[in-house]
């Protein structure tokens, strides 16, 4: 219900989410808020394995399902184009 009413927000949204929900999460957000919007998921910020993945959620989403997810997770998801 929270994310259907973030589907028309134009600024750029922020998540933290655990590694074991990720792929869940990108694709909840691919349903709602459309597999062409731009994200970048980080992890492990300001530490030795640091990795940012950026695309678009239907790009991201396929990575991490052929990358096992590890360590904190952050998600910058692109807010709605006018």
């Amino acid at each position: 219900t929270r994310l259907n009413a973030l589907a028309e927000e134009t600024r750029t949204m922020i998540f933290y989410e655990s590694p074991y929900r990720l792929v869940k999460t990108l694709t909840q957000f691919m349903e709602i808020f459309g597999a062409d919007r731009p994200v970048s998921v980080c992890r492990e910020i300001s530490k030795i394995h640091e990795e940012s993945v950026r695309g678009t959620l239907q790009e991201v989403v396929a990575h991490f399902t052929a990358t096992e997810p590890r360590g904190e997770i952050v998600i910058i998801l692109g807010g709605k184009e006018n």
